[in-house]
């Protein structure tokens, strides 16, 4: 019986793999109870390599070119099989195909804001996306770890993998690159390549090479971009007395707004941003008629009432709680308004 299931089998003499273009990363030749030929020919193309496995072990590892498996082309296998030099019977081992070639255009990106340490603004939850390419460079390692015995390993079974790698290191990247958030966007070659320093261990440990990192997108959510705008802004304004102009006349139209709809709320804003603007406006004014006539007595302070003062630390503590203004500033704004109470 054994002599019959001997002479059934096929001989295998040639082994080789033509990628199908379809995103393969490692692909077992089929064996199907058959033996490979002493003396058979292996072919391993450039951007590929070859690895033998027997009795669950990888044995030897090929390189791209053509070979004639032997004693002398399979040192390790033939130690395992304990053959003689003339003892040339065929052999039956598991033969897996690994592609080297870079794959590209891979996509990676933050599906929720990340929160990262800014020595401008403290804590800042950040969105990024790009694109990176890798290869496989240790077929063995990546056998072991990763494919596994597998008929086929694709690049879609890895995707999510890899992706999780490189957003867990954005942090060390932002850390590493040494720039502040609003200097980012300015420098995303640096950040990139920040990124993949401080990911290319990760793909390593798995038998790959992380080949490089392109940076296309980082932005903040919405409402903190928002914030960040408004901050943008009282720095370019500098003077606090100006930035509260500026603000009080952004407000103006939905104050009224709100006053149209009849509300007591929208109706007391309404009347209260037109009194600041109203004084901001007389203010100018009165200068503007001091320097164009003789000088008169100077006229009395005009006397504040107290909703107005009111009013207006409403408004101061709703830019503090935004984080427009920070402590301090509120504080000290704060004490300017009571002292006109007095």
């Amino acid at each position: 019986m054994a002599l019959m299931d001997f002479i059934k089998k096929q001989f295998i003499d040639v082994l080789e793999w033509t990628e199908s273009g379809d995103g393969t990363l490692a692909w077992r030749y089929p064996m199907a109870g058959n033996e490979i030929q002493y003396g058979a020919s292996l072919t391993v193309r450039e951007s590929q390599m070859a690895v033998f496995v027997n009795e669950g072990k990888v044995a030897d590892v090929f390189a791209p070119g053509r070979y004639t498996l032997n004693t002398n082309t399979l040192p390790i296998l033939t130690y395992l099989q304990n053959w003689d030099k003339l003892f040339q019977s065929p052999f039956k081992s598991d033969v897996y195909f690994f592609s080297t070639r870079q794959q590209i255009d891979q996509r990676w990106g933050t599906t929720q804001p990340v929160t990262i340490r800014d020595k401008d603004f403290g804590a800042v939850r950040l969105r990024a996306f790009g694109n990176y390419s890798y290869r496989i460079a240790d077929p063995k390692l990546f056998y072991q770890q990763i494919s596994g015995t597998r008929d086929i390993y694709t690049v879609g079974d890895l995707d999510g993998q890899l992706r999780a790698l490189m957003l867990q290191h954005i942090s060390d990247a932002v850390a590493g690159s040494g720039l502040a958030f609003l200097d980012l966007a300015a420098n995303q070659v640096e950040f990139a390549n920040q990124l993949r320093l401080a990911t290319a261990p990760s793909f390593e440990v798995i038998g790959l090479k992380l080949e490089g990192v392109t940076l296309q997108n980082i932005s903040l959510p919405e409402e903190l971009q928002k914030i960040l705008d408004q901050k943008i802004g009282m720095g370019m304004v500098g003077d606090m007395s100006k930035f509260m102009q500026y603000q009080t006349a952004q407000s103006m139209p939905k104050f009224a707004e709100g006053a149209g709809q009849g509300g007591v709320v929208g109706d007391a804003m309404g009347l209260g941003a037109g009194v600041a603007l109203g004084q901001v406006m007389a203010n100018q004014l009165n200068q503007g008629l001091q320097g164009a006539q003789p000088a008169a007595a100077p006229a009395a302070p005009a006397g504040v009432k107290p909703e107005e003062v009111m009013a207006t630390i409403e408004k101061l503590a709703d830019l503090k709680a935004k984080g427009i203004l920070t402590q301090e500033e509120f504080d000290s704004k704060k004490a300017e308004l009571l002292k006109k109470l007095v």
